[in-house]
């Protein structure tokens, strides 16, 4: 498998046509708001509710009736029929605030809609941010594991040079080449992760061609620089999307209790008498009598949709709320991380310096030296783990204010 994806990788490096880096990420953001599946799926959502909408405030459509009478009567004794046949056309009409309550509902939903695509925009941005920064640090990760095999082949190479000068003993060789075995295998798992985290940063990029590399940091932005999807709403996306689903559900409550009022249609047509040749002209008037269904457990069972819609929107206050006060103490926290992994990395490479002058002059030990270069290297590799964290931190900020992550 370590094969299989480290000649895929090879591949790919290779060819000119499928080596795409992945563009910076604000660019990367706007191509991806454009294309991603996410997005149009949300998109397409919204232009079914726009055409429901349009559809709500439509009259309902006439009717033609013709109706033939007497057929099967005799002729009179004259030569005459009795025979009559009937054209009319009805027009209903919606009394008692029918259509009012359903162009209500069908905005409502419309709202509704779109507050929940400007949610997913935001979600799907910080989630962007997030794969974009994971890739990063796998990648900044592998050209970790990469500089430690040099390091370790560097102490390998050295080895073998005092153990040649009777300066150390043959264990050190041994000891000096299962140190350059661990960091091969941890320079394979790296590169295998990276492949991973591109793949995954192209496929929610909506790319057709999948990404090979990072080449601009998002990791060390100072600062995001967040923007706001839509008009403001004054609450979180969460709770602004939970608000207007309960607004629309209560409009649906208003639409059941308006079906039991009776549809009212007016008629006019003309009747043909067969016998004499005469036409006249016939109006009528019909209702719907709201005998047997008053619609009463369609209103119930709106009513508990719109109790409940009621709950969801008090605990998408309660959660955003919890969410927001979770972040900020999360982006203080991951800004101390990063400081303090910053003074740790300087302290550790400083520390590999100074052992390995001392090595080299036969005064430190090849295991203290080992053991000074793992903490080298797990020292960087908290640094770009605290650089990653920052990032989700931020991207949970943003997301938590209802703005685009790290957007122009």
């Amino acid at each position: 498998m370590r094969r299989a994806v480290a000649a895929a990788l090879l591949a790919s490096c290779a060819s000119p046509v499928l080596a795409d880096p992945a563009p910076s990420y604000p660019v990367l953001l706007r191509k991806a708001l454009a294309d991603a599946p996410a997005i149009a799926e949300q998109a397409a959502n919204v232009r079914a509710a726009e055409g429901e909408a349009r559809q709500s405030r439509t009259m309902p459509n006439p009717t033609i009736d013709a109706v033939a009478e007497n057929l099967a009567i005799p002729q009179t004794t004259r030569g005459g029929t009795e025979r009559q046949t009937t054209f009319t056309i009805t027009q209903p009409f919606e009394i008692g605030g029918k259509r009012s309550a359903r162009i209500a509902a069908g905005e409502g939903n419309l709202t509704a809609a779109r507050a929940r695509d400007r949610q997913t925009q935001i979600a799907f941005a910080a989630d962007l941010a997030i794969a974009y920064a994971t890739a990063e640090a796998m990648q900044d990760r592998q050209k970790l594991a990469a500089d430690d095999l040099v390091r370790a082949t560097e102490d390998l190479r050295a080895a073998r040079a005092l153990v040649a000068a009777g300066k150390e003993a043959n264990l050190r060789i041994a000891q000096a080449n299962a140190s350059v075995a661990a960091a091969t295998a941890a320079e394979e798992a790296a590169s295998a992760d990276t492949f991973e985290a591109l793949e995954r940063l192209s496929a929610m990029a909506g790319a057709a061609t999948p990404y090979t590399s990072i080449d601009q940091s998002l990791l060390a932005v100072a600062a995001p620089k967040p923007v706001v999807v839509g008009p403001t709403l004054g609450d979180p996306p969460a709770v602004a999307t939970a608000l207007a689903e309960r607004n629309a559900l209560a409009a649906q409550v208003r639409i059941e209790q308006k079906r039991s009022i009776p549809d009212i249609g007016l008629s006019a047509g003309l009747r043909r008498f067969q016998g004499n040749g005469d036409s006249a002209l016939v109006v009528g008037v019909s209702a719907t009598i709201p005998l047997f269904n008053r619609n009463q457990g369609n209103i119930a069972a709106a009513r508990e949709r719109a109790n409940a819609a009621d709950a969801r929107l008090a605990a998408a206050r309660l959660d955003a709320g919890a969410a927001r006060r979770t972040a900020v103490a999360r982006v203080a926290a991951a800004t101390g991380r990063l400081d303090a992994a910053d003074q740790g990395e300087t302290a550790a490479a400083e520390a590999y310096r100074l052992g390995r002058i001392g090595y080299d002059a036969g005064k430190t030990s090849l295991l203290e030296l080992l053991t000074i270069r793992r903490a080298l290297t797990e020292a960087r590799a908290l640094t770009i783990d605290a650089r990653l964290g920052r990032v989700r931190a931020l991207a949970a900020l943003a997301q938590a204010d209802g703005q685009i992550a790290f957007g122009d």
